[in-house]
């Protein structure tokens, strides 16, 4: 640790930098970072000014000011509004990847090293000004010796180095924040820091987002209104990325839609049936279906471009998200509970009685509210909000699920405003429920069943065994949880401390009092081969006196 500390530090002091800049240096204080900062800047602890700024605000600035990994860790967590507070997830939201591109020879380079060969004889024509640049990556447009038009996405230089360095010290301070906070220890900070990790380490990888592509692409290869680029692996590798260019209208252009004609109610059905078949049906979606992502070509035809981010839902998770969607559209509070129950990791102490009080408040929001005014969306991640209020944590899945269901909304909502999205969701979600309740998805669930429960009756006399050596070696472990237990621990312990002053205070009465009394009777002196005992010793015992008096207050169970 204290290796990969001193390899680092001058990143180590970017980050504490940054962190006391924006009004965290209690932060910096906590987790042993101040060690990073010399003396006239922790002189700069002190939040005058600060405090004008919201939590979420300076949480965003901070990361912004760390660039492209922080940047990206940030907007994935904006996906989970069961681990993060909801003003904290409105900030993270506003994060945007726009950096300044990097030079067109670098770009060179970078292609001819990767795919083998000079730029001008593999690509007819390549364009040195990049269409987009981001934290990771920028895109070129380039032509094929074949004459196809393609866009080819090019990593920036030693990003993979940069971001592997901060992803090692992001999990170095996950270590310390749990070992130092409650907080981190509770909602597990590291686990979040090693699922951030995972999806940031997938985006390096450009043949995943190339195979990402294909399998969307082949999801709709019989549906002539949805249209998705071609991938050329032959120009492809984990840094280099060449597609088919697709020329058309983005959804965030809506004047543009209006001034060519397309018809706005026909693209917001296409785009909303598109995205539940993604989920609903196949279980793999576009994690960020975002304006910019999604382009109408000529015959009101939706195309679908960017896979870096994609959400998979096992047929358990569909499962259990149809029973979500389903108990919501019944308002039942008891099929909400018990969802979210089977989907979520739930801590041993969450109070099941304010859960539901939370649930039934939330039920009371859409009461008798008609279906085509709900936002699917935002009824979910009002649900996955109440989760981070119990430590619930939601598969990330899920959550990016109801990411992608309120972008969905939003973009819908622009194209037709009296659109309801329920409308076009509840087809889909009547064929999860016949899937569910089909005879030969039936048989499996109970074969599973019985197979589970004939696997455990298997296993239990050996599990019988190992519980009797356990009693027969007294290494049994019982762990009795009693509510108020701390509180009845912390009184005792306050009653010990006073019972043990009293008692010392009066054996120290009685033996001071024994040899005052004893030396005046005897008219002896209290000297001891010349040495005053009984001063030094009234003296020691004082001292212990005042020290386990001092000792029992500072502990404030007195």
């Amino acid at each position: 640790m204290a290796g990969k500390r001193m390899r680092h530090i001058s990143r180590y002091r970017d980050i504490a930098i940054a962190l006391v800049r924006n009004g965290f240096g209690m932060v910096v204080e906590e987790i042993g970072f101040a060690q990073f900062l010399s003396f006239p800047q922790r002189l700069f602890f002190e939040t005058k000014g600060k405090e004008q700024k919201t939590t979420g605000e300076r949480i965003r600035i901070v990361l912004q000011e760390l660039g492209p990994t922080f940047v990206k860790l940030g907007q994935i967590a904006s996906t989970r509004p069961d681990l993060l507070p909801e003003e904290i997830i409105r900030e993270l939201e506003k994060l945007q990847d726009r950096v300044p591109p990097f030079s067109f020879q670098k770009v060179r380079e970078i292609v001819e090293e990767e795919l083998g060969g000079e730029l001008g004889e593999i690509f007819r024509h390549f364009e040195e000004s990049p269409l987009a640049a981001a934290s990771i990556g920028q895109v070129h447009q380039a032509i094929l010796r074949s004459g196809e038009k393609v866009a080819v996405k090019i990593q920036r230089p030693n990003i993979a180095a940069v971001i592997e360095t901060d992803l090692e010290i992001l999990q170095d301070l996950a270590d310390l924040a749990e070992r130092r906070s409650e907080w981190a220890a509770k909602y597990q900070i590291r686990d979040m820091v090693d699922e951030f990790s995972k999806s940031l380490r997938a985006e390096l990888d450009y043949t995943i987002e190339a195979r990402n592509t294909e399998k969307i692409s082949n999801q709709f290869r019989n549906d002539p209104n949805i249209y998705v680029p071609k991938v050329f692996w032959e120009y492809s590798t984990k840094k280099v990325l060449t597609m088919e260019y697709v020329e058309g209208v983005k959804f965030s252009e809506l004047e543009k839609l209006k001034q060519n004609g397309y018809d706005l109610k026909i693209l917001a059905e296409r785009l909303a049936k598109g995205i539940f078949h993604q989920i609903f049906i196949e279980g793999f979606f576009h994690g960020d279906p975002h304006p910019g992502n999604v382009l109408v070509l000529p015959g009101e035809v939706i195309a679908f471009i960017d896979f870096g981010m994609v959400g998979r839902l096992t047929p358990e998770m569909k499962y259990h998200f149809s029973s979500l969607v389903i108990a919501l559209m019944r308002q039942s509070t008891d099929g909400v509970i018990k969802a979210i129950l089977q989907m979520g990791l739930v801590p041993d102490d969450v109070n099941l009685v304010q859960l539901r009080d939370d649930i039934d408040e939330l039920r009371e929001k859409y009461y008798d509210v008609p279906l085509s005014q709900i936002s699917l969306g935002e009824a979910v991640n009002d649900l996955f909000r109440v989760a981070f209020r119990h430590s619930i944590r939601i598969p990330a899945e899920l959550t990016l699920l109801g990411k992608t269901l309120l972008t969905v909304e939003g973009v819908v909502e622009k194209l037709d405003p009296d659109f309801s999205i329920l409308n076009i969701a509840e087809p889909f979600g009547r064929q999860l429920l016949k899937e569910r309740l089909h005879p030969k998805n039936v048989t499996e669930t109970v074969w599973k069943r019985v197979s589970d429960y004939g696997e455990l009756l298997f296993d239990l006399p050996k599990h019988m065994k190992e519980l009797t050596s356990l009693i027969k070696r007294g290494r049994l472990r019982l762990e009795i949880d009693i509510p108020e237990l701390d509180l009845f621990l912390q009184k005792l312990d306050r009653i010990s401390n006073r019972l043990s002053f009293s008692i010392v205070l009066l054996a120290f009465s009685i033996i001071m009092v024994g040899i005052i009394i004893g030396s005046s009777m005897g008219r002896q002196s209290t000297l001891l081969w010349k040495i005053p005992a009984i001063e030094i010793g009234f003296g020691v015992a004082t001292l212990m006196f005042l020290w386990l008096l001092y000792s029992i207050f500072k502990s404030g169970r007195f």
